[in-house]
């Protein structure tokens, strides 16, 4: 009796253990992943990473399905790279110059005045393309593909007609690049991520900066602003990547299923803002913002900072940034 109860016993043990696989086999069968940025839902950044998403999930008949998550609700703008090369997050989309101090290859796209079209931002995107993966992969991070804001102009709630004019002004930076500049024209420069510009606009905190109108329409500039000049500096990118390491832990088909919807969004992302770009201009306009070109010599002496800045970044940069130029200036 005894025997036969261990059997039995043994056999209910295996049937439940069968049974445990089979439920964990089911579980592992739909996969969840988090995808953090940093921008409104109704950003264009957000609305591809969105269609990214269901593309993704489409493709492996919801196999993977991916959460983005807006507006800096799941991590700060500046916490998403490390969120994701620790695994606290499978996925992400940063703005690539918020880490240049990391490498000064991740600002090449924000150096004053080199590419400032979208045309010559896309040739500049592909000469430093392979650096910016082996740079990222290094740090356990696959890029997945990279899109454009608009080109940058300068907020302000006063004149400004010389480079003297802006002296004094509270300035947002973003990045090491508008830091500077902010230094270099006098300016008090107080560091502030996207997804707090409202509220440090409508509380005095800056009353100036430089972005895109994209940003500015976002942050409803025009409530705290007045004037918006279109220096067209440079063209910043967003990033979007994977934690190597999940990646890699898929099956084949769903990497290739992740690699296909990111090629569609960059080439999505990249039309969305040409399209986009100049309808954000025409709404700053319609909200009773100021919307003009710079005058000559305002655009003289942000091309005299520019040129300061670039030669900054180049002797950062070294002989890698320099080949990078050089190839991009040859396309």
């Amino acid at each position: 009796m005894y025997r036969k109860d261990f059997i039995k016993g043994l056999l209910v043990a295996g049937v439940a253990a069968t049974a445990l696989a089979l439920g964990a086999g089911s579980a592992s069968a739909q996969t969840k992943w988090n995808l953090p940025n940093a921008y409104p839902s109704d950003n264009p950044h957000t609305e591809n990473l969105v269609l990214f998403a269901k593309d993704v999930e489409a493709a492996t008949s919801g196999k993977l399905q991916i959460t983005v998550h807006a507006n800096a609700a799941l991590f700060k703008a500046p916490e998403i790279k490390r969120a994701v090369q620790t695994g606290q997050a499978q996925m992400g989309e940063i703005l690539m110059s918020n880490h240049e101090n990391e490498d000064p290859i991740f600002g090449i796209d924000v150096v004053p005045f080199l590419a400032t079209s979208f045309a010559d931002s896309r040739k500049l995107y592909t000469a430093s393309k392979a650096a910016i993966e082996k740079k990222l992969d290094a740090q356990g991070i696959k890029l997945l593909f990279m899109v454009p804001w608009a080109p940058q102009g300068v907020y302000t709630k006063k004149d400004i007609n010389t480079i003297e004019d802006m002296k004094g002004l509270k300035w947002r930076a973003y990045n090491v690049g508008t830091a500077r500049l902010g230094e270099l024209l006098g300016m008090q420069a107080v560091t502030i991520q996207a997804a707090e510009l409202p509220q440090a606009l409508a509380t005095g905190v800056v009353n100036s900066f430089m972005s895109s109108g994209g940003t500015g329409y976002d942050s409803k500039v025009w409530e705290s602003l007045t004037h918006f000049y279109d220096t067209q500096a440079w063209i910043p990118k967003d990033a979007t990547f994977v934690n190597k390491a999940a990646f890699n832990s898929l099956d084949k088909a769903t990497q290739d299923a992740i690699l296909k919807a990111a090629a569609t969004a960059e080439e999505r992302g990249w039309k969305m803002w040409q399209e986009k770009a100049g309808w954000y201009i025409e709404q700053l306009k319609a909200k009773g913002m100021k919307v003009q070109a710079p005058s000559p010599a305002l655009a003289a002496g942000f091309k005299k900072a520019g040129d300061q800045l670039t030669a900054d970044w180049l002797k950062k940069a070294g002989a890698e940034g320099q080949a990078i130029v050089d190839a991009y200036k040859k396309m």
